[in-house]
């Protein structure tokens, strides 16, 4: 049984015992602490908080514990119940709310579920905020309210309809040039709400033909529920079996976005971010940003179009933060991750659709010709196992030094960029590895790179 506490929320595997899966007493326990962190810094008046859930199989049961622990707290909640991350995310400040609760595991198995923590923007908590709850939660510094005082319940299922309309009102979503091509769509959703969700945005859209796998939200993940190539064979041969123009695939809490060509290829995870940014910049000139362990195609592009590339840490907030600071117009991460501030400041797979098909119609080309057109880059993806003894701030420190010739960036581990290739190392905050991202313009290139640097520090420990 694994738990692991982070400054983003808790996750775990259901199940054990109290402190080594994620238990009904720790829902209780991190719950109670973001429940009270919230109530602390909103004294003058009665907490709200939103919660949502994705379809996966304990999410009722976590669900129900969460509910009537931010009620014992006094809390009111607004529970979108089967929802998404970015509904949810959309659905907080819309209802005034002081924070939200996203009941998801993300990519992880079924085995998994977690509390995913938002601030009363609506974004995920700071690393400081995190910290915080995490010590609340540490010394049981929560205290219950009494029967005259508990926190009211109210189920909302407006904000499917609600969210689909905000995308919809986005200038750069154009539905009468994705209605006018007649697309046939083909989605694979994990039987997670994406089901839900996705049909009914593409049908908002003017999309008709739709070719639905998986859809049924019952928690039970045909495969692995991470949109990766290895794990989309299926809808991969669908498409070109029904001769659909392209496919869209969603990880179970609908906040990262696959895109499969019409001959069945996969346009690339990295890539959805390149293309709908590609398309915002165009018709809105800016800044872009993403983590440094992104394809420097999104750089390439930004560039192209007379706007300014900025790289963070790795991770949402980070990503976030980032793009407040330099005013950019689109943002992400290379997992197939779009943050589009016009709507709110979180991963969103649902506005990736609706501007990436706005983005195909006006450009008249097939998916994969759409994809032809950008830089052609390939990331390896490699980790080194560590033991307790060796000191990884150390090795950073000695991977510096020694490509210090080159244009290094440290603000999250060592990122090396070479004139054509890039290599990225950094520490893992969840397993005892450093993991090692490199890219170059053909795949074995990006092996070579990735190998070379592996060498360097096997040599160093």
């Amino acid at each position: 049984m694994t738990l692991i506490k982070s400054i983003s929320g808790i996750r775990g595997t259901i199940g054990g015992s109290p402190d080594e899966g994620l238990t009904p007493l720790d829902i209780v326990k991190f719950t109670s602490a973001f429940g009270t962190w919230i109530k602390k810094r909103n004294l003058q008046q009665k907490s709200k908080i939103v919660i949502g859930r994705d379809a996966r199989i304990s999410g009722e049961m976590v669900q129900n514990i969460v509910v009537g622990t931010l009620q014992g707290l006094g809390i009111n909640v607004v529970d979108l119940d089967l929802s998404t991350t970015p509904t949810v995310e959309v659905a907080v400040p819309m209802e005034n709310a002081q924070g939200g609760i996203i009941l998801t595991a993300s990519h992880n198995p079924k085995q998994w579920n977690a509390l995913k923590l938002l601030n009363e923007k609506g974004e995920f908590i700071s690393a400081e905020d995190g910290e915080e709850v995490l010590e609340i939660a540490e010394k049981s510094a929560f205290s219950y309210a009494d029967v005259d005082n508990l926190g009211s319940y109210t189920k909302d299922n407006s904000y499917l309809q609600k969210h689909i309309q905000a995308v919809l009102d986005l200038p750069l979503v154009d539905v009468e040039a994705i209605r006018s091509k007649n697309f046939k769509v083909a989605i694979d959703c994990v039987n997670s709400t994406g089901g839900i969700f996705l049909p009914a945005l593409l049908k908002a859209l003017g999309v008709e033909n739709i070719l639905e796998l998986y859809c049924d939200p019952n928690g039970q993940f045909p495969h692995n529920p991470e949109p990766l190539p290895e794990n989309l064979t299926e809808i991969s041969s669908q498409i070109k079996l029904q001769k659909a123009d392209l496919g869209f695939v969603v990880d179970p809490d609908v906040d990262r976005l696959a895109i499969v060509s019409e001959n069945g290829e996969m346009f690339g995870e990295e890539y959805t971010l390149v293309a709908v940014a590609d398309y915002v910049i165009q018709n809105t000139p800016g800044n872009t940003v993403s983590n440094l362990s992104s394809t420097r195609a999104l750089r390439d592009v930004t560039e192209k179009n007379g706007g300014k590339y900025y790289a963070s840490a790795v991770g949402e907030v980070n990503v976030v933060n980032m793009m407040k600071a330099q005013n950019a117009v689109i943002g992400g991460e290379g997992n197939g991750g779009i943050i589009y501030p016009e709507l709110h400041y979180g991963r969103d797979a649902l506005v990736g659709i609706a501007m990436f098909l706005t983005h195909l119609a006006k450009s008249g080309m097939t998916c994969s010709e759409l994809r032809n057109s950008y830089p052609n880059y390939f990331i390896s993806k490699n980790k080194i196992e560590l033991t307790p003894t060796i000191n990884v701030d150390e090795i950073l420190v000695k991977v510096e030094e020694k490509y210090k010739q080159e244009q290094v960036n440290t603000i999250d581990g060592v990122k090396i960029d070479f004139p054509t290739e890039w290599v990225h190392l950094r520490k893992s905050n969840t397993e005892p590895i450093i993991r090692i991202y490199s890219e170059s313009n053909t795949m074995n290139s990006a092996d070579a790179l990735a190998n070379r640097i592996i060498e360097d520090v096997k040599n160093m420990i």
